[in-house]
Order: structure tokens, then sequence, then C-alpha cells
């Protein structure tokens, strides 16, 4: 077993290699599926049909984006969580969507990427539902497990054998130190997410947005003691700095 680390539009993709067989840990942005398959096909050389499974996180544009896409192209099979109602459904969700293609543009812009379709459907339609702390099928060396807070359905995945986990957003790196994601819908239950880290004794991670990295239960313990204690979203952090703007206008 092999990890490919990709360049994404705005992310890491995260690409595992059998001598029979890929498996996709997120499916990248929509732009990112020409880059997945040339990898496949020209750095591999292998046939894009090796890949069998890709696996979603949770439904943000870098990690669902090219999912769908993957498996038109490719006859491959999504697998993720399975909730009754979908993270954009409705109208407050459709607004949510069009915010998060929003925020992952102004990434893009921020690293000095051009502007790319990344549009996707915001409703997942997996072929495999995951259930926590069972196998994924066809590849039983990884265990899932629920690590909701940044979503309310994010999903981590412990490759077993070589005690490495990856946890999509849950744990990010910036400047060289770990930080928490955002936004956070629950704080609380992500500070139980990193808890469960801490109880399977994780230091090996691979993160959406940094790759591999060690990770100590001192550095855990401290993002758990950081974290926020009210949920962090872009909806809170607008009104707040509306409400900054109207009392400064005021002051004057």
């Amino acid at each position: 077993m092999q990890i490919h680390h990709i360049e994404g539009y705005i992310q890491t993709i995260l690409l595992v290699e059998y001598p029979d067989k890929l498996l996709l840990l997120d499916g990248g942005c929509r732009c990112d599926v020409p880059v997945i398959e040339a990898f496949i096909t020209d750095t591999l050389q292998r046939n894009v049909s090796d890949l069998k499974l890709v696996l979603v996180s949770h439904m943000h544009p870098d990690h669902a984006g090219g999912a769908h896409l993957l498996r038109k192209n490719i006859g491959c099979k999504i697998a993720s969580v399975s909730f009754d109602r979908q993270w954009y459904q409705g109208f407050n969700g459709r607004v949510a969507h069009t915010i998060d293609l929003m925020l992952s543009l102004y990434v893009a812009s921020r690293k000095g990427k051009k502007f790319k379709n990344i549009y996707y459907h915001p409703d997942l339609k997996p072929d495999i539902i995951l259930q926590d702390q069972t196998c994924v099928p066809e590849f039983d060396d990884w265990i899932v497990h629920f690590t909701p807070g940044h979503t309310d359905r994010d999903l981590s995945f412990l490759h077993q054998p070589t005690q490495q986990m990856y946890v999509g957003d849950l744990i990010l790196k910036l400047k060289n130190k770990f930080t928490s994601p955002f936004p956070i819908y629950q704080p609380e239950t992500y500070k139980q997410s990193l808890n469960k880290l801490l109880e399977l004794n994780i230091n090996k991670i691979l993160m959406a947005h940094d790759g591999f990295s060690e990770i100590s239960p001192d550095d855990i313990q401290r993002l758990i003691v950081k974290s926020t204690v009210r949920p962090l979203t872009v909806g809170k952090v607008v009104k707040h700095k509306l409400k900054g703007l109207i009392k400064n206008k005021k002051s004057h």
C-alpha cells in the first residue's frame, strides 16, 4: 500500500495505491477530476478503472466536489455516511452551498490559483453507506470513524496496519501549527471527536490541506482547550462584523 499526495485546487488529494486497485480519500474539487485521472494514467501508468472507491468525509466543495464526476467518468463507487436530511437541503442549504463555493474560490485566489469551475450537485448520492467503526468495503484495512463537529457528518478513516488516520478537515496545519477548521457547527461534538483521537492513540494523521504529519497527545489536547465553545459559522462571523461596523459608525 502506498499513499500518493497530489496537489489539488485548494487541498491535498490523497490517492491510496494497491497492486490491484486504487482508493481515493475524498473526491477533491470538480476541477481536480482531470488531475486525478492524469495522475493515474500518466504517473502511475495504470488504467483509471483501477479507481474502485471514492470516500467522502463531508460535503464541502474540496471533499465532495469531484465525486459524482469521477463516478460518471470512471465507474467507481462513492462511499459516505447517510443522513435523512442532505447537508445542503432546502433554501438555506442552497444558500450555504453557494457560500461554500465562493469561499473555496476565495481560498484558491489567495493561493494564486486561476478561477475554475468547481460547481457540483449539492445532494450526494453515495453507492455505499458507511457505518461507524466498521471496515471500508473492499478496503478492510481502513476503519470508518465518525468525527463530526466541522459539520454534523464528518468522517475520518484509520489505516490499521500503519495507524495513520485520514482526518479530513478535523485538524488543519497553518504556519507549522495545528489549528481547528472553519466553520465549526457543533463545538462540543468537535471536542468529542478530538478526544476520540486521544482514545485511539493516534499520532500520525493525514490532513486534507497539508498531507501527512505526526501529532502528539499534547497537540490534540491544546486543540481541545483552545477550540470555540460556541458555533463558529460564516453567518455568525458576518453578523459579528456587521455589528462592529454599525457600532463604529454610531460612535463617529
